[in-house]
């Protein structure tokens, strides 16, 4: 057996209709995995909030790596008006967060939208402007914790979007 380097393994890139929307997410290192993580999964576009350490945070440009020029983003500072033109594009705006009205992520339907928002929120609140969302999903968890981190919860959502996307 033989492991693989970046230069021997080829990736079919494909891009999907998610676009993410980080509300009020401020750790740097969470704001790069962004970027990387997004990457990975052919994210179309990724918004963040002004107030968020920028794409020149020396923190953000270590964690993200290359990525940052690699997937599309920008800013935004009202966030009811981005997820007003969002959803005027056609985008079903999804939180990942648990609510009283959270679909398990396994039972969420994805390839019934055309075009996807994640809402993220932060380590600390999550997303706060929650009633913004048109459904949210939650990731089942077995342990006695709740929560996990922002950008791990990311990965396994957009790990089963993509699944459930390229069955389309």
């Amino acid at each position: 057996m033989k492991q693989l380097t970046h230069s021997d393994i080829k990736n079919e890139q494909t891009q999907f209709p998610i676009t993410i929307v980080c509300d009020a997410i401020r750790t740097p290192e969470n704001i790069g995995m962004c970027f990387r993580i997004s990457e990975s999964f052919g994210v179309s576009k990724i918004y963040f909030h002004e107030a968020s350490p920028s794409t020149e945070n020396k923190i953000v440009k270590k964690t993200a790596r290359n990525t940052i020029h690699q997937t599309e983003h920008e800013t935004y500072s009202n966030f009811k008006e981005l997820i007003t033109t969002l959803r005027a594009q056609g985008n079903k705006i999804i939180g990942i967060e648990i609510t009283d009205k959270s679909i398990n992520i396994q039972d969420f339907d994805f390839q019934k939208n055309e075009k996807i928002v994640l809402l993220l929120g932060s380590e600390r609140n999550g997303v706060e402007n929650i009633n913004s969302a048109d459904e949210t999903i939650a990731i089942p968890m077995y342990g006695k914790n709740s929560s996990m981190n922002v950008i791990h919860s990311l990965a396994i959502t957009l790990y089963e979007a993509t699944s459930q996307l390229l069955k389309k």
